[in-house]
């Protein structure tokens, strides 16, 4: 709980404001009570509203009615209500509900006429101490009214004539949003001929007949309850000169005697020369000029006797709108719009008149007093017309309340002389004109409290020498303490160099030495008591490079070494750094760091570049560069290029506050022009021994103009730079000290973002010492919450880059500001940046879970978001939570199992979700929770759902008693049933081979058949067995499996061989035998010579070309080997010899051991007297053969 309060009374390092003495009577500065708990707790304060709703509250019918009221104070406020200046009783009615601890008012309209509780209302917040009010808050229920019924005549307008079509919505509250759209809902084309004016025409400036159409519709969207609502369809029929007839001109709207001609610009509205208007300050005023005219006219702004503000002025609407935001009183005359078009212009005058509502110079701010001591009030307000001010004393008027001779009321001053112990109250201004009014609380409370030390003691202040060092003395107390320092607790300190006593009682140090360390005692003393406090300084010696790194140019392949020794203080850790150009040194077993030195071996070109040795300790450090040249390894000797030498007899002339020059004179270039030249400063007083580089001339010039900043002590030095690299530094130049000056700008990346419940921490990056300008550098830290009226609450704080804020709402929007300021004044105006305080975990869970089951396996979930309030944080999700909870065949007994939970994350505000992967026929529980940055919400109701039955899993096959013709199977249902299953489908088939198989045969089983005997299998035959179950849904997956039923002697194999058998073997020998005897006979018939067809063809071609068999006679022609040798007709050998099991399973080809496939299905023998011959694994010529018993037999093998 902190207080906003108008005068400094706190001594404070967190607070640099100084103090000021008000001499009216006996009249001392106001007091300012910290945050620090510990002194808060205890302390009486009236009640001051913290949150309260806008004067204007216009609520939807469809929620609750909430108006806020929030306040603190010691001990805590209690509220009451008045509604239309009548005390309305809360308790009474049962709708309307006042939250705990709290002034806000909860009102359920639902099922009641909301009308009811519109009204004015305002909040009282009481305790001992006084009362404060709230605003007058006017409730009024949104409203959005039907269109008027209306019955809409057909426009028929002639081609180039002016039109305008009316909206006239309903008065709807707040006043609805209007566009015009088709039929189709497509918005309607506007451009620079057509237009829709501020109150929702819509404007033609000349028609043309692509404007023909039946469907032009305005609508009205009301915001508050988003409904859109229509006018009936416009229809508009636009004719051509050339199509106009007796009857058209008879029903034509708009009828012009040179309609398709060329005219000078008109203007539709507004009418007349001149019209009026008036704007409220700080609102933004919108001045409006359509034309008519063809060709269409150019609209163009000027204001008479000024210009636009630019930063403030916008135009719309193809710049037939002028727009100028947050108007003030110089934004009042005449402005001028004007239509151009090749026939000339017209013109219009808008007079703009501003006048404004009550507002703030200075509200009054709150005061905390000791007994005796006398305070003021002021309440400067600005308005016109000039508002009337009234005073109020815990709500009631100042003229009724208890007569007091220590309060004066002059106008808009209240002096409150020597106040007593016991005369805290609350004082209320309000300032009101016909446009507003204005109403602030300030409360009076009178303390009597000895000094409190908020410093911690003991506390240990570390600076560097010639640095300035800042002790802190906060306090606290009641009349304001008075501080006194003193050293080594004998030395009183004095208002004199080098000590600077600020007025927060903060002690300075402009330049610490070492004979400054030591202890240090600030004393706090007021006419209750004394309080003292210990704090010690620590002054140590600065980092200093005292060897810095040289210029090398090293040959390609040998070492560099650059030095780099330092000393420091002692008692703090250095850490030594080297870069490369300014980046981490390379990944590079050659480079080698040192306690003081980098070595390079094997140096490569790739290492050319500036080295820099960086040592850092915690309150400071150094740093020193040079250059690494890498040549080649025997350099050719006739030109040394070097360095240039350093510049010398460096000067100031032209001294100013902010700027001087330099000039020096240049050294030798050493064979190599000087490009440029670097300017370099060191800041004595805030960075001793740091120098930074200020400013590149050309290498022409010798001179500087450079510019300064307040509150350092320059010392320049100039480096001269050519091809080679740059000079070593010139000879500082004399001490050029500038005077301290307020702040020119404000620390930056300020934020604000709140890391617990209730807390804003505001963060910033501070300002260096030489931005500083000044001794005393301290920062304002401002807040407060935004879209509230509430004044802005400040803290200010020194040597810190953060501030927290405690006690504030739960994830509200806050405008920040951080102000720097010194003992010279304070810096610029500082921006307004947006925070958001500390998120809480969300208060709500949906509501309206609703589950669409897609399928087995998929469903949707729906459910009603929350509102943002209950969010209390960034929303990043709703977070969907659901389990199995058993299947649907099964009870709440045969779950074995615990439920596995599943969960899904739905970004942002989204109201549906797909729920994958579920398992069918089962029973799901589901509930969601909101997301926010900080957790979860509470939990939504659970809600269960089915999902339907689908296919089940494979169920479980066990093969049992394999015999020599049968098999016996066993099966289990699936594990997951996924439904209720009624039946199996069992399908086997022979395995012949690898990749071959015999037919399905398909069986079906009843759901309670859980085995079945295969008879009549074939011997020693290896089966395959697919089996599924079956729901309604179909059939699921199969479980396979493979058996074989049993031989005698052994073991089952794939199919048996039969060429192996001894009884085949002999029966191959007979057949052999009895082939090669019918061979023998053929060839000796044939050797006869008798006369065969093969030989009257031989006698008729005397082609020595084969001449194949035919097939109709049997005879055979003579055989050529240059033919080329194919597979005997109806052979299935292949490429590599082995015989395909396409044929029957009795084909002798089985049972034959060449597998050339000789024989035909029938056992007949007919290789070699086919007209096609076996290719032969050697190609070439061979030569032709007779047919004879040895080459059938060769067929064989």
């Amino acid at each position: 709980m902190d207080f906003n309060v108008s005068k400094k009374r706190m001594r404070s390092a967190s607070s640099g404001a100084v103090l000021f003495m008000i001499f009216l009577s006996h009249m001392t500065s106001a007091l300012e009570v910290p945050l620090d708990p510990k002194v808060l707790e205890g302390l009486p304060q009236p009640p001051t509203i913290t949150l309260q709703s806008p004067k204007d509250y216009i609520f939807d019918p469809r929620e609750n009615i909430v108006i806020h009221c929030e306040a603190k104070g010691k001990p805590h406020p209690n509220f009451s209500w008045t509604r239309n200046g009548s005390h309305f009783d809360v308790e009474q009615d049962s709708k309307v509900l006042m939250k705990p601890g709290s002034g806000t008012l909860v009102i359920d309209i639902s099922g009641e006429k909301a009308e009811a509780y519109e009204g004015t209302y305002q909040c009282t917040a009481h305790n001992d101490h006084g009362t404060a009010v709230s605003n007058n808050i006017v409730i009024r229920q949104s409203r959005s009214p039907l269109w008027s019924k209306e019955r809409l005549e057909a426009i028929t307008v002639q081609k180039g004539v002016s039109l305008v079509l009316q909206c006239r919505p309903p008065a709807g509250l707040p006043p609805p949003v209007i566009f015009w759209m088709d039929n189709i809902f497509q918005r309607l084309p506007l451009d620079n001929r057509v237009s829709q004016a501020l109150n929702g025409d819509l404007y033609f400036s000349n028609v043309l007949p692509e404007d023909n159409r039946n469907d032009y519709i305005c609508y009205a969207r009301f915001p508050y309850t988003q409904t859109i609502q229509q006018k009936q369809p416009i229809s508009v029929t636009v004719l051509e000169m050339d199509t106009l007839n007796e009857t058209s001109l008879y029903n034509i709207t708009n009828f012009s005697a040179n309609p398709t001609g060329e005219r000078r610009p008109g203007f539709m509205m507004p009418l007349g020369a001149t019209s009026t208007k008036m704007v409220l300050r700080g609102e933004t005023l919108e001045l409006e000029c359509i034309a008519e005219g063809l060709p269409t006219p150019e609209m163009s702004w000027q204001k008479d006797g000024g210009e636009l503000p630019t930063s403030r002025v916008s135009f719309l609407n193809y710049k037939k709108t002028l727009k100028i935001s947050d108007v003030n009183e110089a934004d009042a005359g005449d402005y001028t719009c004007t239509a151009t078009n090749r026939l000339g212009t017209a013109h219009h005058i808008i007079k703009v008149t501003v006048k404004a509502a009550p507002f703030w110079i200075s509200a009054p701010r709150n005061l905390i007093l000791a007994p005796n001591e006398t305070g003021i009030l002021t309440c400067k307000v600005s308005g016109d017309p000039k508002p009337d001010i009234s005073w109020f004393v815990n709500g009631v008027p100042i003229e009724n309340a208890p007569e007091d001779h220590t309060r004066k009321v002059d106008a808009d001053t209240v002096i409150l002389s020597r106040v007593q112990s016991g005369s805290s109250a609350v004082y209320q201004c309000n300032a009101s004109n016909e446009f507003g009014y204005l109403i602030a609380n300030a409360f009076v409370s009178v303390l009597a409290e000895p000094p409190r030390v908020l410093t911690p003691p003991n506390q240990v202040y570390q600076v560097i020498t010639n640095s300035p060092a800042l002790l802190h003395c906060a306090t606290f107390g009641s009349p304001i303490p008075t501080i006194t320092w003193f050293k080594d607790s004998q030395i009183s300190i004095k208002r004199e160099d080098p000590y600077v006593i600020h007025e927060n009682g903060t002690l300075e140090i402009n330049v610490a030495q070492s004979q400054n360390s030591g202890k240090y005692t600030c004393i706090a003393t007021n006419n209750l008591g004394i309080k003292e406090n210990h704090v010690f300084l620590e002054v140590k010696e600065p980092t200093r490079i005292l060897k810095q790194p040289e210029y090398k140019v090293v040959q390609r392949g040998m070492s560099a070494v650059f030095e780099c020794k330092v000393k420091h203080d002692p008692s703090l850790v250095p850490t030594m750094t080297w870069l490369k150009n300014s980046g981490e040194l390379p990944d590079d077993e050659r480079f080698e760091v040192d306690t003081d030195s980098l070595v390079i071996k094997d140096v490569t070109d790739e290492d050319e570049g500036t080295y820099t040795c960086i040592m850092n300790t915690t309150l400071d450090q150094d740093s020193a560069s040079a250059t690494l040249t890498v040549v080649e390894a025997t350099p050719t000797p006739a030109i040394v290029y070097e360095i240039p030498d350093p510049p010398t007899d460096l000067e100031l002339t032209d001294q100013t506050e902010r700027s001087v020059q330099l000039t020096w004179i240049p050294g030798d270039e050493n064979n190599s022009p000087t490009q440029k030249f670097l300017i370099q400063y060191e800041d004595l007083l805030h960075q001793p021994g740091v120098w930074v580089n200020m400013t590149e001339v050309a290498g022409m010039s010798n001179k500087a103009q450079l510019d300064l900043s307040p509150y350092v002590y320059y010392s320049f030095r100039v480096l001269a730079k050519n091809q080679v690299g740059y000079s070593q530094p010139s000879q500082p130049s004399r001490q050029y000290r500038t005077n301290p000056a307020a702040p020119d700008e404000n620390p930056s990346n300020v934020q604000g973002e709140g890391t617990e419940p209730g807390n804003l921490v505001i963060s910033w990056t501070s300002l260096t010492g030489f931005q500083s300008n000044g001794p005393g550098l301290e920062y304002k830290v401002l807040w407060r919450q935004r879209d509230v009226d509430q004044d802005w609450s400040s803290k200010t704080v020194a040597n810190e880059s953060h501030f927290v804020v405690f006690g504030v709402p739960v994830y509200v929007p806050y405008e920040i500001k951080v102000q720097a300021l010194n003992d010279y004044g304070n810096g610029p105006e500082a921006e307004v940046v947006i925070g958001y305080s500390g998120e809480d975990l969300p208060l709500a869970a949906p509501d309206g879970i609703l589950v669409t089951v897609h399928n087995s396996t998929m469903a949707e979930v729906h459910w009603e978001p929350v509102s943002s309030n209950s969010v209390r944080g960034k929303l990043k999700g709703y977070k969907v939570y659901f389990h199995r909870k058993r299947g649907l065949h099964e009870t709440e007994e045969e779950v074995d199992q615990e439920p596995q939970e599943h969960v899904l994350i739905f970004s942002g505000n989204r109201t549906q979700g797909r729920l994958p992967g579920l398992e069918p026929y089962s029973l799901y529980n589901i509930f969601i929770r909101v997301l926010n940055s900080k957790g979860e919400g509470p939990q939504s109701q659970e809600k269960q759902f089915q999902t339907p039955e689908g296919v089940p899993g494979p169920p479980f096959l066990k093969v049992l008693n394999p015999s020599l013709d049968s098999l016996t199977l066993e099966w289990d249902p699936p594990l997951k049933k996924n439904g209720r299953l009624i039946g199996y489908t069992l399908k086997y088939q022979p395995v012949i081979n690898n990749t071959e198989v015999g037919p399905v045969n398909v069986m079906d089983f009843l759901v309670n058949e859980t085995t079945v005997t295969l008879d009549n299998l074939n011997t020693s035959v290896l089966y395959r067995f697919y089996l599924s179950a079956k729901t309604i849904k179909g059939a699921g997956a199969n479980i396979t499996r493979e058996a074989s039923t049993a031989m005698e002697t052994t073991i089952p194999s794939r199919h048996v061989d039969i060429a192996t058998q001894g009884w085949f073997i002999g029966l191959m020998c007979a057949i052999a035998l009895l082939i090669l005897v019918l061979l023998i006979v053929c060839f000796i018939k044939r050797n006869k010579g008798g006369k065969y067809p093969v030989k009257e063809k031989e006698e008729a071609h005397q082609d020595p070309e084969i001449q194949p068999m035919k097939e109709d006679d049997g005879t055979f022609g003579e055989y050529s080997d240059t033919e080329d040798h194919k597979p005997l007709k109806g052979s299935r050998t292949p490429s590599n010899g082995t015989v395909r099991r396409d044929e029957s399973d009795d084909s002798l080809v089985d049972y034959g051991e060449g597998g050339d496939g000789q024989f035909n299905e029938d056992g007949s023998f007919i290789g070699q007297y086919s007209g096609k011959k076996e290719k032969d694994t050697h190609e070439g010529n061979e030569s032709s053969e007779a047919p004879s018993p040895v080459n059938a037999m060769n067929s064989f093998v």
